[in-house]
């Protein structure tokens, strides 16, 4: 039973019967399957990986439902803030970043070590739907030409990094949202061929993303160990799993806990675990769209839209690396791989889609 009344006219009172509580209860359990698969990180990381989580756990539980309690207007004024913050933590990790594996997305802040990128990518889906918006209602409105060009300088600073991966989400959501908000169809046509030039392009250009589509067309040109291993831990864990802990190639696989977390749970849990993973994912994306499809404020819409694809996406990535589906990608699954900048900003994502798609007209609450 609840603890509110439907009377209750307190703030906490009037979130908790216009909030999605399924959609937020599927978070929490992806944030127990995570928090539980870190307690099973090998020796000696696992001290460390759980006394973060236990720390970091928290904090994002308290982002999502404290970004949640927002009116959109309050989640599009964040959003700027939070766009403009983190774009110039973007800028210094090309000057006094922390390189690590050949990439500078790293800042170190008190002693803190932040990929502000994370938050890019989440703020500047809000401020883009937001001028995308203006666009459609606005005839002078230039929104669409500075959406065109926050995208361009994003893009641009993620590629001196260099984070092909990243880029392509960031485009991909940039591009959904474009289309819902009206892209005319020859516009469609020039990106779509942009879109394909600038992959090809990337082939090119940078030889880490030649190495990893080389060797997933073909496994004999390169190392495949991370790929292999992970392949290896699901066949291992069958349906049912070996157990909690009972998991073995977690010790020999590189990034178990962050970019091939999903191996681990399935050998430790097997195919029905990570079908419940699959699952929950796809239950908080429904709910989130079937909630959107009731809205009549088309930043809502767009920004709802962007938050919820970048969510679906980045968990088809990650699941998809680890099942040799596509080339590898460093990229963690949300709410449950191990990775402080990456939870805290999915946290105030989906805080912004919890608060975005609540029920505001239940209690005669505007926008």
């Amino acid at each position: 039973m609840s603890g509110f009344a439907r009377t209750d006219t307190s703030v906490i009172g009037r979130w908790w019967w216009t909030v999605d509580r399924w959609a937020l209860g599927a978070l929490a359990i992806l944030g127990a399957f995570g928090a539980l698969l870190t307690l099973a990180a090998p020796p000696p990381a696992a001290d460390l990986f759980v006394h973060r989580q236990l720390v970091l756990m928290p904090l994002a539980a308290f982002i999502l439902a404290s970004v949640s309690l927002l009116s959109p207007k309050e989640v599009r004024r964040l959003a700027v803030v939070v766009f403009i913050g983190s774009l110039v933590l973007l800028v210094m990790t090309l000057t006094s970043g922390v390189e690590i594996n050949g990439a500078q997305r790293w800042v170190s802040i008190a002693g803190f070590s932040l990929q502000p990128s994370e938050f890019v990518k989440t703020s500047f889906i809000v401020v883009a739907a937001w001028m995308f918006s203006q666009a459609r209602l606005k005839k002078s409105s230039p929104g669409n030409v500075l959406a065109g060009g926050l995208f361009l300088l994003v893009a641009a600073l993620l590629l001196m990094q260099p984070d092909v991966g990243m880029v392509v989400v960031v485009a991909a959501v940039w591009f959904t949202q474009f289309f819902l908000a009206g892209l005319p169809l020859v516009w469609m046509a020039a990106l779509t061929v942009m879109a394909i030039g600038s992959l090809a392009a990337s082939y090119f250009t940078f030889p880490h993303v030649a190495s990893r589509v080389d060797r997933f067309l073909d496994p004999a040109t390169g190392d495949n160990y991370q790929v292999t291993t992970s392949m290896e831990a699901f066949m291992h864990g069958g349906l049912t799993g070996r157990g909690p802990g009972e998991g073995t190639i977690k010790e020999v696989l590189p990034d178990a806990h962050a970019d091939f977390i999903f191996a681990v749970a399935g050998e430790e849990f097997g195919l029905l675990a990570c079908l419940v993973i699959v699952g929950l994912f796809v239950f908080v994306m429904v709910r989130g769209f079937s909630r959107l499809t009731e809205e009549n404020s088309l930043f809502v819409l767009l920004a709802g839209t962007g938050l919820l694809v970048q969510f679906g996406l980045q968990a088809i990535i990650n699941m998809a690396s680890s099942l040799h589906l596509i080339p590898t990608k460093g990229m963690t699954l949300p709410f449950i791989s191990h990775g402080g900048s990456s939870l805290m900003a999915m946290s105030l994502g989906m805080g912004m889609v919890l608060a975005l798609t609540r029920r505001r007209k239940v209690l005669g609450e505007t926008p």
